[in-house]
């Protein structure tokens, strides 16, 4: 799925040929042509069959990470030394696909950047808590996305920190933003690195299926780097100092709706001493240069699937909610995005409900209350055996054929 996603953003965005998108990540040109063929990422990679440079990809690793263009002969040298076999061959198909990621996040350590180069990403832990219902609160968060080059920033609230949050909120930042950047820097937040850190993190598939749709790059940061992501920890900074105080939410909705009205009348109208110019101004300029984002837009809601249960309910996320009795044991498939929940059977849909924040919330619609019951009340006279037998008027037929009584 990764080189999925490189192929498609060194074609769309980097312009570069099959050609050269082949010598740069060490493949042929006819698996360059497949995987640009293919619109959607892949569901499965075939697993790897490994080689003789496995056993020294972490100090490959190192070496990179001391100098990120040490040369290839350099490196088989040192490997030499380390027992390695192999030649130089596959020593340079590894380094094809691996070295960019050292170069990557090398140069994002600079504090200038050209319009549309970079975003920067990161969770903004905001401490406030809005109301979800039945007088439960939840603390809301924030994913923040800014452009270093004009200091344009988006922030888009969510209820949790999971893979599906961040996917959507990150869709959510873009629109606002009005396209993608080049790369992303990001650190790495269990939403969106699998395992690994740095340059050696490997991304969940969603998050690296979704960055291949948007056609942009993700450059994760190496631990306890923060001024790698300065920009965007100054944004969160002045969130906090400049958006959050003397106010009160009602809603996540309502906090969404206050912080976009205040981003456009206050923090896109103020004036940047590094730059000596105005945000929106700066932005202006600065959205000519990014990135279109795909129509439609990457699907990311959460797919998930469950069995129906006895009571007419499926689990989602720790909630209950109704389908409709007939399909009591049926495999049912649930959409999840952060307003609504829809059910579907065998790719029917079947029920769609607004989506509940409420923990071990049970969530009924009316008809299907009305259609439970009715259920369960037949259940139970076929139990007890007195099934219930409408008394008939035997008296109407004699008068539907005028029988003389």
């Amino acid at each position: 799925m990764e080189d999925w996603a490189e192929v498609q953003r060194l074609f769309h965005r980097e312009g570069l040929t099959k050609r050269a998108i082949a010598r740069r990540l060490g493949m042929s040109r006819t698996t360059v042509i497949r995987l640009l063929g293919s619109t959607e990422p892949p569901r499965y990679v075939r697993p790897s069959k490994g080689s003789l440079v496995d056993p020294f990809a972490e100090e490959i690793a190192s070496m990179l990470e001391t100098e990120a263009d040490a040369p290839a002969t350099v490196i088989l040298e040192r490997l030499r030394r380390s027992g390695y076999r192999g030649g130089i061959s596959i020593l340079k198909e590894h380094l094809a696909p691996v070295r960019p990621a050292f170069l990557a996040a090398r140069a994002f350590q600079r504090t200038s950047y050209l319009p549309g180069e970079i975003g920067q990403l990161d969770w903004w832990h905001t401490g406030v808590r809005v109301p979800v219902g039945k007088g439960v609160e939840r603390e809301a968060f924030g994913l923040v996305l800014t452009l270093p080059h004009s200091g344009a920033h988006a922030t888009v609230f969510t209820l949790g920190r999971t893979v599906a949050d961040l996917c959507t909120a990150l869709v959510g930042c873009l629109e606002r933003l009005g396209g993608v950047p080049e790369r992303i820097v990001h650190d790495n937040d269990a939403s969106i690195v699998a395992e690994g850190a740095g340059r050696r993190a490997r991304l969940h598939p969603e998050v690296v299926a979704l960055l291949g749709q948007l056609r942009t790059k993700a450059v994760p940061l190496a631990p306890r780097t923060p001024t790698s992501k300065g920009q965007v920890e100054r944004t969160i900074g002045y969130l906090e100092t400049s958006f959050l105080p003397l106010r009160t939410f009602a809603s996540l909705a309502d906090l969404q709706a206050q912080h976009d009205g205040w981003a456009s009348e206050v923090a896109f109208t103020r004036s940047l001493r590094r730059t000596g110019t105005r945000v929106a101004d700066r932005w202006l300029v600065e959205r000519g240069f990014l990135h279109r984002l795909p129509d439609p837009a990457p699907d990311t809601d959460l797919h998930l699937e469950a069995r129906a249960g006895k009571d007419a309910f499926v689990r989602v996320l720790g909630v209950d909610y109704s389908v409709p009795p007939a399909f009591v044991g049926r495999r049912i498939g649930i959409a999840v995005d952060p307003t609504e929940v829809r059910l579907s059977c065998e790719g029917t849909p079947i029920a769609e409900h607004r989506r509940s924040f409420v923990p071990a919330d049970v969530v009924l619609a009316p008809a299907h209350g009305r259609a439970i019951r009715l259920a369960r009340e037949a259940r139970q006279r076929l139990r007890d055996g007195e099934p219930e037998v409408p008394v008939v008027d035997l008296a109407r037929y004699d008068r539907l054929f005028e029988v003389p009584a």
